[in-house]
């Protein structure tokens, strides 16, 4: 968008109500924001800890630069899911039958996720392992592929062992250093929305002709 001259009308299906719980404005828990088909970003339920202002910013970035983005966000998204190590938390996170066809509708996820390692690489494989899409995953915890392979999650660089993969979608790039609820700075916003247009690129490529973008490490468990 950025590149164009003179107005250009971008239509965005908005949520139909304000959802349910306190906090992040009308972006709020068990709601969905249209635009498109290209990329959903998957934000947790605001409240005091998840506050979806990072995930806003994002959208924002993505849609001026003409990729077509909807937010959703989750309806049971605080807490960890029940098979994490630390789910004494309270609160358990999952996702509604709803939620997975919605998400499944887009061709790339970018997934907004927290500051607690555990945490970020359980709720990342409950969501892929219900979700067959390629996810780029935003946080702020220093996390990378060998950290989901290690939980069975599919990555682009490294793979868990046949036996022990636990996920239909794949994390396709990692971005950290996103602070929940402060301003994104530009740089990260520029490295998102670099990392999305060359997921989305390369996903068209690979339909195309069949072949990996590039090799694959199989990762021994």
């Amino acid at each position: 968008m950025k590149e164009r001259i003179g107005r250009h009308t971008k239509f965005v299906e908005c949520r139909e109500s304000r959802g349910l719980g306190i906090g992040g404005g009308l972006a709020q828990r068990a709601t969905i924001s249209e635009s498109g088909r290209d990329v959903v970003a998957v934000a947790m339920g605001p409240g005091k800890r998840h506050i979806t202002k990072p995930v806003c910013e994002i959208t924002y970035a993505l849609r001026e630069e003409g990729i077509d983005t909807s937010v959703i966000v989750i309806n049971a998204g605080s807490g960890v899911p029940a098979d994490a190590p630390d789910v004494s938390t309270g609160s358990i996170f999952g996702l509604d039958p709803i939620e997975v066809e919605r998400i499944q509708q887009f061709r790339l996820a970018l997934i907004h996720l927290g500051n607690v390692r555990n945490h970020i690489i359980y709720k990342a494989r409950l969501i892929l392992r219900n979700v067959d899409l390629p996810a780029v995953i935003v946080c702020q915890a220093p996390v990378d592929f060998e950290d989901f392979a290690r939980i069975g999650v599919k990555t682009r660089l490294v793979m868990p062992t046949k036996e022990n993969i636990a996920t239909k979608g794949k994390i396709v790039d990692i971005v950290t250093g996103v602070i929940r609820g402060i301003t994104c700075p530009q740089t990260k916003l520029d490295e998102i929305v670099s990392k999305v247009k060359r997921n989305l690129e390369g996903k068209k490529i690979s339909v195309a002709s069949g072949i990996p973008s590039e090799a694959q490490l199989v990762m021994g468990i």
